[in-house]
């Protein structure tokens, strides 16, 4: 299995105390295959995904605000996220 964690260059609007913030997207693209040719979208965990997308002091400095999971296969997305 390979997982890639990308931070594209996108702002996305989160919600801290009463006030609009904006931050980064992080997405989980975690996909396993056999050949490089073709991969399927790897099946995680909840309660892992969960782990992630829920902001603990650490990740707050970090300053996201979204986190998607990247569920597409090969083809017709690649493995790499560009």
């Amino acid at each position: 299995m390979a997982v890639v964690l990308r931070a594209p260059d996108i702002r996305t609007v989160g919600v801290q105390g009463d006030e609009r913030t904006y931050g980064h997207v992080i997405a989980i693209r975690a996909v396993t295959s056999d050949d490089a040719m073709t991969a399927t979208g790897a099946r995680l965990p909840y309660d892992l995904l969960e782990q992630i997308a829920v902001p603990d002091d650490q990740r707050e400095s970090a300053r996201w605000a979204r986190v998607v999971l990247d569920i597409t296969s090969k083809p017709p997305g690649t493995i790499e996220w560009e």
